[in-house]
C-alpha cells in the first residue's frame, strides 16, 4: 500500500493514469446476489470443475454469493460486472472511492465493488458491479477517463 501525501490534483492525475493503465473485461450476462445461511456453506456453487459464484463473502449471519443471474431475476437485482485488473507499477490506492464517486456524479448511481489479488496478474483486481439500467454509460465513461488518462501522460 502506498503511503504518500499528494494534492487532490496529483491524485486525480494518478488515478487517471491508473485509470488509463488498467485492463478492463466486461463479463458476459448479467449477476446478481443470493443469500444462504452462514451454517449453510454454499458448497454447490463451488466444485472441483465448477465455479457458479464469482465472489462469497460472509457477515455473521449469512454468505452472499454473486452469481449469473437468471431470466427471472428482477431487473433492480441484476448488475454487469467490470474487472479492472491495475498495472502493479502504479500506486492504485484511493481508486475505488475516486471511480464510485465518478460513478455517482456522472450517471447518479452507486456500484458495489469486490477487490481481490492475483499475483501473476498484476496483483489487485476488482470486481465492479454495476446496476444493468446504466451499464452502457458506465462502460462509456470507463473508456472515456481512460483515454483521459492516456492523454494526459
Amino acid at each position: 500500500m502506498d503511503v504518500t501525501p499528494e494534492s487532490p490534483e496529483q491524485t486525480r492525475k494518478r488515478l487517471l493514469r491508473v485509470m488509463a493503465h488498467a485492463r478492463v473485461d466486461l463479463l458476459p450476462g448479467g449477476y446478481t446476489f443470493v443469500e444462504f445461511p452462514l451454517a449453510q456453506f454454499p458448497a454447490h456453487l463451488v466444485t472441483n470443475t465448477a465455479c457458479e459464484a464469482l465472489a462469497l463473502v460472509r457477515d455473521h449471519a449469512v454468505w452472499s454469493a454473486l452469481v449469473p443471474a437468471s431470466a427471472s431475476t428482477k431487473a433492480e437485482d441484476r448488475y454487469v460486472v467490470a474487472c479492472l485488473h491495475f498495472a502493479p507499477d502504479i500506486p492504485n490506492s484511493g481508486f475505488v472511492g475516486w471511480l464510485a464517486s465518478e460513478f455517482k456524479q456522472q450517471l447518479g448511481t452507486g456500484v458495489f465493488v469486490i477487490c481481490g489479488h492475483h499475483a501473476a496478474d498484476g496483483g489487485v483486481f476488482d470486481y465492479w458491479g454495476i446496476p444493468e439500467s446504466v451499464a452502457q454509460q458506465a462502460v462509456s465513461l470507463i473508456h472515456a477517463m481512460q483515454a483521459r488518462g492516456r492523454g494526459a501522460e
